[in-house]
């Protein structure tokens, strides 16, 4: 059962009905989660500027999607989970086994491999990792930018985590359940 309730766009008014009509314009919908930001127009608007000006840098959608899923994981989000293998599989075009291996931060791509290995990395060291750990990501080609980047991915979803898993929010996409807790 949620614990934080979803606004109905149909009814919102303020900021909040502005930021809805806006997420329907782009996705034809508005997501559970979004719905239940929208409580305070603050954390809605937040959300969405940070996301969109991550998906303009230089990591590119798929990269950024696999990152979801890994902090997904290691948070253990349900909501997250199953809304960024849906993305990723049917918006990114990202094969489902990719898809899975990424929650477990692996992929065939040795620099893919290194980024999603960092992020875990941030979140297993709560943010403090060590010069070698920097090293070994830029070592396998991230420039200190993506870096920087990759932080932010990473900051980004433990926000939507922390937001899911405080709210309980119902899930609006098929549901993938975390593997590990």
């Amino acid at each position: 059962m949620t614990r934080l309730q979803a606004l109905d766009p149909k009814v919102a008014t303020g900021r909040s009905k502005e930021l809805f009509d806006g997420i329907q314009a782009k996705l034809g919908m508005v997501p559970n989660m979004m719905k239940t930001m929208g409580n305070s127009p603050a954390v809605l608007e937040g959300y969405l500027n940070l996301s969109d000006a991550l998906g303009k840098g230089s990591l590119g959608g798929k990269l950024g999607e696999l990152l979801a899923l890994s902090v997904a994981e290691s948070n253990a989000c349900n909501y997250c989970l199953s809304a960024h293998s849906f993305i990723g599989e049917k918006l990114v075009g990202i094969d489902t086994d990719t898809l899975q291996a990424a929650r477990e931060g692996i992929n065939a791509d040795p620099k893919v491999a290194a980024a999603l290995q960092f992020a875990k990395t941030l979140i297993n060291k709560n943010g403090r990792v060590s010069s070698e750990d920097v090293e070994a990501v830029k070592a396998a080609g991230y420039t200190d930018g993506a870096v920087g980047e990759i932080v932010a991915h990473v900051a980004l979803n433990i926000l939507t985590n922390y937001f899911n898993n405080t709210a309980n929010t119902d899930i609006d996409f098929p549901v993938v359940e975390v593997a590990t807790v």
